[in-house]
């Protein structure tokens, strides 16, 4: 199997690389994006044979399908060590749970950050550490998050041989509960940055750095953000763990829902319904940061500025520059790399929006590839908590209960429909408690951590501040 950029040009042949060197690199030399040459396809013989496995042996054979160079026994063994009941204290790792008829939620946030990033940030804390042993190298981790990333990265890394994380947030714009989670981590290979800005001005930042090609090869620098393809691979492999569990046939079709900001989480699940897996839709949750779900019901991609970026109670999502955006566009024109990056690097940053509501290719968003939309305020998260409290004594966080009020508007007979879930509630206590008068449960092992030292480092948004400070700390 071999990748290629988004940018890729049609008049030259495209630069193919394998697996294991786009784990470690992150977004291509062109600033675009790492995608398989193809989607392999799954058939019913092999739906059967997945169907009664463990979630480790699941996340074996998908991965198979997409990495060639570590040999099988050792893809394996990464796959046994990543997926245990220990680490996500159940041994079915992503279980689904009945809301009313036909609404299914698919636990995600099980493991030791309790958000859905944890799935594919464990593998990727493995991946890496094999990687790079095998190569005797180290690697310089850049990211971005705006709440779950950040931690789940982290945790992911820490004490991990020859890996440091160097992880940038918005300030001030996170949970309590996120913000201690990562900045009292008191790890020497973590460094916390929080940024003068948004979210947005975080993930600029790491891709101007990974696009400088000299500071980028001098030091080393690698991704963990849903750039990085082996993250985005790692969770298609719950979509069809969801697939099996509500389903009895392979005749049969799911829905997904997605709260969705960045486009990584819903883009895994196109890539699981491009491979075979019988999904009716992918629907797309947003809260008042709607880029997503605008592009959907107009064909306009328009990103907002730092300053028209809403702070709300569903912080995660607050996001309007979707980077993984550009993996589906690209399938959506026919893999055209050029037309892509046209889009993407000239219009996007001359224009800041480019419109495809004419563009044949438009059409088939939603009649192809299964994509719908909505959003939800934040009236609608704390009545969808309140709701789904009441009558099922289920205490969600606010971006599930997102993804919870924009299934229930394209629920279809016959079709059951899985949200995933995206976080524990005491991740955003504030909001729950603003919705139930009553504070969320805290998980063992989590108490009083907002109090515990902070490690944490206040930097400007700007590039040139974040390269002096990886220089200084890389030793």
């Amino acid at each position: 199997m071999h990748y290629i950029s988004t940018r890729a040009s049609s008049g030259n042949p495209p630069e193919r690389k394998r697996f294991c060197e786009i784990l470690l690199e992150g977004l291509a030399p062109d600033g675009g994006l790492y995608l398989p040459e193809y989607y392999p396809q799954v058939d019913g013989a092999m739906l059967t044979k997945w169907r009664g496995l463990s979630y480790a042996g699941l996340a074996f054979e998908v991965l198979s399908l997409y990495i060639d160079d570590i040999p099988a026994a050792d893809l394996k063994a990464i796959c046994d060590k990543t997926y245990t009941e220990q680490v996500f204290g159940t041994k079915e790792i992503a279980p689904l749970r009945p809301l009313e008829s036909g609404l299914y939620l698919e636990a995600l946030s099980n493991g030791p950050t309790l958000a859905f990033k944890d799935m594919a940030m464990q593998l990727l804390g493995n991946l890496f550490e094999y990687e790079l042993a095998r190569r005797g190298e180290e690697l310089n981790i850049l990211g971005a998050t705006s709440g779950d990333t950040g931690s789940a990265a982290e945790y992911a890394m820490r004490g991990k041989k020859g890996v440091r994380v160097f992880m940038t947030s918005p300030n001030g714009r996170m949970s309590p509960f996120q913000q201690a989670q990562m900045f009292s981590l008191q790890d020497k290979n973590i460094h916390n940055i929080a940024i003068d800005g948004v979210f947005d001005d975080c993930q600029d930042i790491v891709k101007a750095v990974s696009n400088d090609l000299a500071f980028k090869r001098q030091y080393k620098i690698g991704t963990v953000n849903s750039i990085n393809w082996a993250r985005l691979m790692a969770q298609v492999v719950y979509y069809f763990a969801g697939y099996f569990q509500a389903t009895t046939s392979n005749a049969e079709k799911v829905s997904f829902t997605v709260p969705s900001g960045n486009f990584g989480n819903v883009c895994a699940g196109h890539v699981a319904r491009s491979m075979g897996l019988p999904i009716e839709q992918l629907v797309v949750a947003t809260n008042e940061n709607d880029v997503l779900d605008e592009f959907f019901r107009t064909g306009i991609y328009r990103v907002r500025t730092s300053a028209d970026t809403i702070e709300t109670s569903s912080p995660s999502m607050d996001i309007s520059k979707a980077s993984n955006f550009e993996r589906f566009v690209f399938d959506l024109l026919g893999r055209d790399g050029g037309k892509t990056r046209s889009l993407f690097h000239d219009q996007l940053n001359s224009q800041g929006s480019f419109e495809l509501g004419a563009d044949p290719a438009f059409a088939m968003a939603a009649g192809r590839y299964g994509f719908v939309s909505g959003k939800s305020l934040h009236a609608d998260r704390l009545a969808t908590i309140r709701d789904t409290w009441q009558r099922f004594g289920t205490m969600i966080d606010t971006h599930t209960a997102d993804g919870v009020k924009v299934a229930r508007e394209h629920l279809q007979p016959g079709v059951p429909m899985i949200v995933l879930e995206t976080a524990l509630p005491i991740k955003f206590a504030a909001t729950i408690e603003e919705a139930l008068g009553q504070p969320p449960v805290r998980p063992a092992g989590f108490e009083g951590i907002e109090a515990l030292p902070k490690r944490v480092t206040l930097l400007p948004a700007d590039a040139m501040a974040i390269k002096q400070y990886i220089a200084e700390n890389v030793h």
